[in-house]
């Protein structure tokens, strides 16, 4: 097998699987940003093909030698399902639902995270760089170090990372914090997340950290250096303008807005079905503005994007039922035979049919209970070439520390919910045009090529 000198380690393949059995690039972000990269360095990525038991050889697709693993239907159950998203996607979102610890799910990730760092060591020239992307695989860098100590080693937590007071509810925290400091640099979303991880790794292990990075003592007696610091990343910005730049999408936008009755303000929230995201909260807010009498039904249409996630883990069973109920007995109540209070749509949708929404929404709501980034809001302003619209920002996602000039909420104070989502529907256009003029520089000077190169040239520095 050729090796690269450049891998990337994810817990998916940039690729789906068509109809057709042959394959399709994978529309996230990620993927786009490290395309590039890929093409240049003919790279190559190691991941799940997203399907228990398809066993896949190496093979290449548009310039990227992808490497598959195979998981089981146990390991799914086990490794993704249970640990990544019943244990840590809870516990580092502020343990809004309850965490489980379970030491089969334990076990089934240490395995499945070996087997990751097995085949990235295979995949890897000699003095290659490897980057580890996200939660599920976080002990990837330390195992990836020990079998391949010549190596730049690279991490990026896509998520929050938990206060210590949270963080150290992990029974295996230690085991997770050395897996993490195998990395060069470990990258975050926000500076508190840094932080947060930094005084783990002080209450845990009693190392010294600085801004300039945490000093690991080697068992020669020597040092080595790792970087923990914020990398925010963005989005494909320019895609996101050509699309809302094209007439058929722009008449789209049009049929949208006529399809829900031409209400005088059309609301938008766009999320994975999930309970950090906040719908329930959004919901209630809306329901109470029109209880209240503060906005009709004729005036306002509240659109709900929640495209479907984890549908086999019981929490979001229970979430999907919840919102549902919601949005039927909301609509129950105030429908009319030519409007409706929220048009719900359980569906993912193509990035065309999104920027049309985009277009068509005069309030876009992320009300997220906590977020690593939440780069909806970022597609949102991108999508705005005609510097209108408000953005409603929840204080609790980390576009808030870059996107200054949106509405900032507090998503669990409904009252304030309700204020600022009146605000932004009486907001003066020369207002609007103003805060959306700022908003879309910060996306547009920092977009996902930005976030790679900022993250690729520390790892350059730490190989040097």
């Amino acid at each position: 097998m050729s090796q690269a000198d450049f891998v990337v380690v994810a817990n998916r393949l940039p690729v789906d699987r068509d109809d057709d059995g042959g394959w399709r690039r994978s529309p996230g972000g990620l993927v786009t940003a490290l395309e590039p990269v890929m093409r240049k360095t003919e790279g190559a990525w190691v991941g799940w093909a997203g399907k228990p038991g398809l066993e896949l050889e190496p093979f290449d697709f548009e310039g990227t030698h992808l490497v598959p693993i195979t998981l089981s239907a146990d390991e799914v159950q086990n490794y993704y399902e249970g640990f990544s998203n019943d244990t840590i996607w809870p516990l580092y979102h502020d343990v809004i639902a309850a965490p489980r610890y379970r030491r089969v799910w334990w076990d089934a990730y240490v395995d499945v995270n070996r087997r990751f760092a097995e085949a990235s060591a295979t995949a890897a020239a000699e003095g290659a760089t490897v980057w580890v992307q996200d939660y599920q695989l976080q002990l990837v860098p330390a195992m990836l170090r020990r079998m391949r100590p010549d190596l730049t080693i690279g991490y990026f937590h896509h998520i929050p990372f938990p206060a210590y007071g949270l963080f150290s509810q992990l029974p295996w925290r230690r085991q997770v914090i050395e897996g993490l400091l195998g990395a060069d640099v470990v990258g975050f979303q926000r500076v508190a997340d840094a932080g947060n991880f930094a005084r783990a790794v002080r209450r845990q292990f009693h190392y010294t950290t600085k801004a300039s990075g945490i000093t690991v003592p080697l068992e020669d007696g020597s040092t080595r250096n790792v970087l923990a610091k914020a990398y925010p990343i963005s989005i494909d910005a320019e895609s996101y303008i050509e699309l809302a730049q094209r007439p058929d999408i722009q008449a789209r936008a049009k049929e949208i807005r006529e399809s829900l009755g031409n209400p005088k303000t059309v609301m938008l929230g766009v999320d994975r079905l999930d309970y950090t995201k906040g719908i329930r909260h959004r919901l209630k807010a809306f329901g109470e503005l029109l209880e209240d009498g503060r906005l009709s039904v004729e005036d306002a249409t509240l659109v709900q994007v929640a495209s479907p996630s984890r549908e086999r883990v019981e929490a979001y069973i229970q979430l999907r039922d919840e919102i549902e109920l919601t949005v039927g007995r909301i609509n129950g109540d105030f429908d009319t035979m030519d409007h409706t209070a929220i048009r719900y749509l359980h569906q993912a949708f193509p990035r065309e049919e999104m920027v049309a929404l985009y277009l068509a929404a005069d309030v876009m709501l992320v009300t997220a209970l906590r977020d690593g980034m939440n780069l909806v809001a970022k597609e949102y302003v991108a999508s705005r070439i005609d510097n209108r619209g408000v953005l409603l920002l929840s204080e609790f996602a980390g576009a808030a520390d870059e996107l200054g000039s949106a509405i900032r909420i507090n998503p669990h104070d409904i009252d304030g919910m309700k204020d600022a989502i009146m605000r932004a529907i009486e907001m003066p256009g020369t207002e609007q045009g103003r805060r959306m003029r700022t908003l879309r520089r910060r996306v547009l000077d920092h977009d996902v090529s930005d976030w790679s190169k900022s993250f690729l040239e520390a790892l350059a520095a730490a190989k040097r």
